[in-house]
């Protein structure tokens, strides 16, 4: 299986006030390294404040490392021209009605990010947005609904088509599934993992819902207060984490 994400010792510090003319240094992430093969699963957890949101912030290059080095398919990323990646890495959010322009139609936001991205005349985007509403389970009719005339399973679906649209290699998925009901959250996993098996896509998964990560992640990396703590395959962490943190962790989530 060919790597498709590598970090290499990545480090990330801000500077935060600490009274009237003084400033103290905040260590986000410290360090961190790991690998993400083609049709993998990566699972990240800690607890609020240990560098998850940091860590995916800095992968899809909306902030910079202080140092490290992010790879993907074995080539440095240069954050500066990290447009040119857009269409290989794509980003969830957690909340994926706050994450939609309430005021466009599903098929123009659609259309926009390919008006963006690609050279796609017209015809071929009109004919991409159908394709990837129908891989959804979307009709065509729902590219001229507003997003609040959708469920939140369907906006989940919404949220998912605008990612892969461009037909990524990696789908970064900061808390996706966490608010959705336990129902809702099988239809949406199943569905992840039924592309992951079509088209090889790689999945990194910011989530503390460890039930879940058992489920679905090939790969775990636990992160408290910036610092890699324990990290590897996910079924070996879960029964032989090497951190008391980790294993306390594991304990809480799945007793």
């Amino acid at each position: 299986m060919n790597t498709l994400l590598e970090v290499r010792e990545l480090c990330k510090t801000y500077r935060k006030q600490s009274g009237w003319f003084s400033q103290r240094s905040v260590i986000a992430l410290q360090n961190i390294s790991f690998t993400l093969a083609e049709g993998k699963t990566l699972a990240i957890v800690g607890e609020t404040g240990s560098g998850k949101s940091t860590l995916a912030k800095l992968l899809v290059g909306i902030e910079k490392p202080d140092s490290g080095e992010i790879l993907l398919a074995g080539q440095p990323v240069q954050i500066s021209h990290y447009r040119q990646y857009n269409h290989v890495i794509r980003f969830i959010f957690q909340d994926a009605a706050k994450s939609l322009n309430p005021h466009q139609k599903i098929g123009q936001m659609l259309d926009d990010v390919l008006r963006f991205s690609t050279v796609l005349d017209p015809q071929q985007r009109k004919q991409k947005i159908r394709q990837t509403l129908k891989q959804l389970g979307l009709l065509d009719e729902h590219s001229e609904y507003y997003p609040h005339m959708f469920s939140g399973g369907q906006l989940q679906r919404v949220a998912l088509a605008r990612a892969l649209i461009l037909d990524p290699k990696l789908l970064i998925l900061d808390e996706a599934l966490t608010a959705l009901d336990p129902s809702l959250r099988a239809q949406i996993v199943n569905l992840l993992l039924e592309l992951q098996q079509k088209s090889g896509l790689a999945y990194l998964l910011i989530t503390n819902h460890l039930r879940l990560v058992r489920h679905i992640a090939d790969d775990l990396l636990v992160l408290h207060q910036g610092t890699a703590l324990d990290y590897g395959n996910t079924a070996h962490v879960f029964a032989h984490a090497e951190h008391d943190y980790s294993r306390k962790l594991i304990n809480s989530a799945i007793t």
